[in-house]
């Protein structure tokens, strides 16, 4: 068995990803899939149509590479966190559409449990209370599904983020199960008794019986069902995709970090073997947890980042390709004091403000889209300043560098002005497609295709983006940035 197939299901597309014995991409497939936006802060997305395009991208990139089902060690699973899929046990069909880890229709109730239950939640879960996670979106599809709440009390209905929605498809419905990185990621999960809490579970209404079971991230599950793929494939891992990229960048030890750039940008440090509950609203989240050992992490969460640029493209229209935004920032020497805020979706940490717009000011005659292009790719790195300045104070632990990945840290505009504005080397690896990697490496793992010393000796070209002349003005534009968010908070 010569190959390692990656599933990497995002927010915005499915992804197929075959690693070689030597970690690197032997094809690569992708499907995009719909979004469904029926109000303002609201996003769905088709159950159907999650688990189809994952499917057709695999059976693509295996007939792509012009390799059979068996010659696949294991496949690896890493998934959009927290978006959530009720459907009927019996049937498998999914009762409501998928609620997506942005909505934010249950803000109002989030503000009203926040006034009792903050310490009780953050101090169980690591969370904050916020429509970000899982629970409240559970919530409201059994109380507006008409039906559902009663039937999933009866032990009807199934509860799973996508990685459990997918493997109980691949299954053909024998495996109901979640990594507890996923589980992490809920609102539901204790992640000191590493349980689902029944406190939390009878404070949002939400019965036991329809809760997946929480299984290690890295070991041998089960198999596909022969009908999928021509043969029975061992599932070997399952990681959300933040903590995937966080191993995929063998981050493995104490203080290690990463931020990746995708449709949101998300900050990952490794805290070790015990959850370090922030103090400056940061989130407490577990990492990994393999031959029974859990790995923790403290985490910060930007809601926009790619989903910025695809923005300028689908809505503005000012660019064209994603691409074309580094070749149009680097045109100027500077944005010409205009300042973006990227809160399509609200604000994430360390603000937690739901309410806030995005918003574009500085404006004036000569304002130009290049201007706009160029203030938005530098509010991303203003929101990573926002991120690395609260880890610092959290873990004591002083940063020397940054490792990015995801699809926007090909950008290398953005990547320099991030190491303008934090003043340290931010490192770029030959792969992005870390998050894939690391499932890969996660599933490899757990089925012998790799051992970890094997990994760790793999060499991995890297680019490194060091500080230029322009970091102290970069610096100085990030405090103008950030009083303009705090008048608008």
């Amino acid at each position: 068995m010569s190959y390692i197939l990656t599933f990497d299901q995002g927010t915005s597309s499915s992804r197929a990803i075959l690693f070689d014995k030597k970690a690197r991409i032997a094809g690569i497939s992708q499907k995009e899939f719909h979004q469904i936006y029926p109000e303002k802060n609201l996003v769905e997305q088709s159950p159907e149509e999650i688990y189809e395009s994952q499917i057709n991208a695999a059976r693509e990139v295996i007939k792509k590479v012009k390799i059979s089902p068996e010659d696949i060690a294991a496949i690896g699973i890493t998934n959009q966190r927290e978006t959530t899929i009720l459907w009927d046990k019996n049937t498998g069909k999914p009762v409501y559409n998928a609620i997506v880890w942005q909505d934010r229709r249950t803000r109002k109730y989030c503000t009203e449990l926040q006034k009792m239950y903050s310490d009780t939640v953050h101090n169980k879960t690591g969370l904050v209370i916020d429509p970000y996670f899982s629970a409240t979106k559970i919530r409201w599809i059994l109380e507006n599904v008409e039906g559902i709440k009663d039937r999933a009390f009866k032990g009807e209905i199934l509860f799973g983020t996508v990685d459990t929605w997918l493997i109980w498809n691949l299954t053909g419905g024998r495996l109901h199960i979640t990594d507890v990185s996923n589980a992490s990621r809920t609102m539901l999960f204790n992640i000191n008794t590493m349980e689902w809490d029944m406190e939390l579970m009878q404070l949002f209404g939400i019965p036991e019986q329809i809760m997946p079971q929480v299984v290690d991230s890295s070991q041998v599950y089960g198999t596909t069902d022969a009908g999928i793929f021509g043969a029975e494939i061992p599932i070997a891992s399952i990681a959300g995709d933040q903590q995937a990229a966080l191993f995929g960048q063998l981050a493995l030890k104490k203080g290690m970090m990463k931020n990746t750039f995708g449709t949101g940008c998300f900050m990952l440090m490794n805290t070790g073997s015990k959850p370090h509950f922030s103090n400056h609203r940061l989130l407490t989240t577990v990492a990994w947890r393999i031959d029974g050992k859990t790995t923790y992490a403290l985490e910060g969460n930007i809601y926009i980042a790619g989903a910025a640029v695809k923005w300028m493209r689908d809505k503005l229209k000012i660019i064209e390709t994603a691409a074309e935004s580094q070749e149009m920032a680097e045109s100027l020497s500077d944005s010409g004091g205009v300042f973006v805020i990227p809160a399509l979706a609200g604000l994430g940490a360390p603000y937690w403000n739901g309410k806030v717009n995005g918003a574009i000011f500085g404006l004036t005659l000569n304002t130009t889209r290049e201007h706009i292009v160029r203030a938005t790719l530098e509010s991303l790195a203003y929101r990573t300043k926002d991120l690395i300045k609260l880890m610092k104070k959290d873990s004591g632990i002083k940063v020397r560098s940054l490792a990015v990945d995801g699809g926007a840290s090909a950008n290398g505009f953005l990547l320099q002005y991030l190491a303008d504005v934090l003043n340290i080397n931010v490192i770029r690896p030959e792969i992005l497609e870390t998050t894939a990697l690391g499932a890969g490496y996660l599933a490899g793992l757990a089925s012998g295709f790799w051992t970890l010393d094997e990994l760790l000796k793999l060499n991995r070209k890297t680019d490194e983006f060091t500080p230029s002349d322009n970091s102290q003005t970069a610096r100085k534009n990030y405090k103008k940035w950030r009083s303009i968010v705090k008048r608008m908070l």
